[in-house]
């Protein structure tokens, strides 16, 4: 029987079951972890209240590896000479599709701190991206230089252009990287392009749901908690999607309220059977998209039947000003990490599976409770738990990191399972 535990017990209880169940649990992931291909990279953000901890976003196309410490990024070399040439055995050049972030300097960062990792591990690489928002850039000239925010160089490339090049047999690629979540859909051009490509086109945001993905990272972490004889809410969020949902039209919305009003009661009922005493929230977010657009914390349902203009027109369109029409209505879970006196949350990083550290995110104008992947949000750099790497970052508790680094693993498990159902046409 799964255990019911108080807040003040969690963590003990925690740690205790995992070091005893150590051995089975390694067997466990690696089991998993033998498949031939994990996902290339990726990031997940973790919520941590006390009394439970959870992943709350898991995402394909990391853009945060400018926050990495320089010993997470001189261990990422290794893992991904290894990854790369796993994929590709033969793998000599490299091109990166990149977001078309041209004004954003710290995205900026982000991809050039990138393909420094990759030419790192050997691989000559150049930066790309569509260049549909700034045309002009591919009118002259077939790439652009762009200063960095530490004020470095920066130059991208347009893509239309390098693959004509690659067509004429005048440039060579043998991998494509991408670092574009695809939130429009895939271009022909890139539908058309015979160079292997990684990770799959067909987990972009233009199909990908945070819904299948948490399905399926439930599944997982139902045979974890089992392991561990721990009731599998511990370590995940309850949640509903709503499709074909206008937020501007009062039916719809009214659609919504009743879905998160189920929700509320199946989250209290868990707080009453785990003696928690915070109040539940939930979490609306769009169910396809990232960098925390179209996302509002809610403190009860009749506050989405009262959602003033400005409100609904922000949850209205995502990123690349995409109409949201499907809704994840999300177990909210609130965050006891604080940075420098500023409430943060958890962000890991891996390669494969294998952790390169990751940062806290925080922000000083924020509530526990609230989406902290906004603007205005700060970085703090968290170093690989290793007893070389403790000069660096901020302090973490060893025992509980196992505990993060145990649920981006099993996330990214879940995301492998998400790419093949993605690629087999199931959705």
């Amino acid at each position: 029987m799964n255990s019911t535990l108080a807040d003040s017990q969690i963590y003990p209880l925690f740690i205790e079951r995992i070091k005893s169940k150590q051995d089975q649990i390694l067997a466990w992931l690696q089991k998993y972890e033998s498949v031939l291909e994990l996902p290339l990279y990726s990031s997940v953000d973790i919520r941590d209240s006390g009394f439970k901890t959870a992943v709350v976003d898991t995402n394909l196309f990391p853009a945060g590896f400018n926050n990495l410490c320089e010993h997470g990024l001189s261990d990422s070399v290794h893992f991904m000479r290894e990854a790369i040439l796993r994929r590709v055995p033969h793998c000599q050049n490299v091109l990166i599709i990149a977001e078309e972030h041209t004004r954003n300097t710290w995205y900026l960062q982000n991809i050039l701190v990138l393909q420094k990792i990759i030419r790192d591990a050997g691989f000559s690489s150049k930066i790309a991206t569509f260049l549909t928002v700034e045309p002009r850039f591919c009118e002259k000239t077939s790439y652009v230089v762009l200063e960095t925010a530490t004020g470095e160089s920066v130059k991208i490339h347009c893509f239309r252009k390098l693959l004509q090049d690659f067509e004429k047999q005048e440039i060579a690629f043998d991998l494509i990287i991408m670092n574009n979540d695809l939130i429009n859909g895939i271009p022909d051009i890139l539908k058309q392009s015979r160079i292997p490509i990684y990770p799959s086109t067909q987990a972009g945001w233009h199909s990908r749901k945070k819904s299948h993905h948490f399905q399926l990272s439930n599944e997982l972490l139902h045979e974890f908690a089992g392991l561990i004889n721990l009731d599998p809410w511990f370590f995940s969020c309850l949640y509903t999607s709503v499709k074909h949902v206008d937020i501007n039209q009062e039916q719809d919305r009214l659609k919504l309220y009743r879905a998160a009003g189920d929700l509320f009661h199946e989250i209290t009922l868990k707080y009453q059977e785990h003696h928690v005493k915070e109040k539940p929230y939930i979490v609306l977010k769009a169910d396809s998209g990232t960098y925390g657009m179209g996302v509002m914390a809610l403190e009860e349902p009749a506050q989405i039947l009262q959602l003033s203009r400005k409100k609904r027109n922000k949850l209205y369109k995502g990123k690349g000003a995409q109409a949201i029409d499907t809704y994840l209505l999300q177990e909210g879970v609130p965050t006891i990490h604080h940075v420098d006196q500023q409430v943060s949350e958890v962000v890991i990083y891996q390669v494969e599976n294998n952790l390169l550290g990751g940062f806290y995110r925080y922000h000083s104008g924020k509530s526990n409770r609230d989406n902290l992947n906004s603007k205005g949000m700060g970085f703090k750099k968290m170093c690989p738990h290793l007893p070389q790497y403790n000069d660096c970052g901020v302090p973490h508790d060893i025992n509980i990191f196992d505990v993060y680094r145990l649920l981006a693993r099993i996330a990214a498990l879940a995301a492998h399972r998400e790419i093949i159902y993605l690629e087999a046409g199931i959705k």
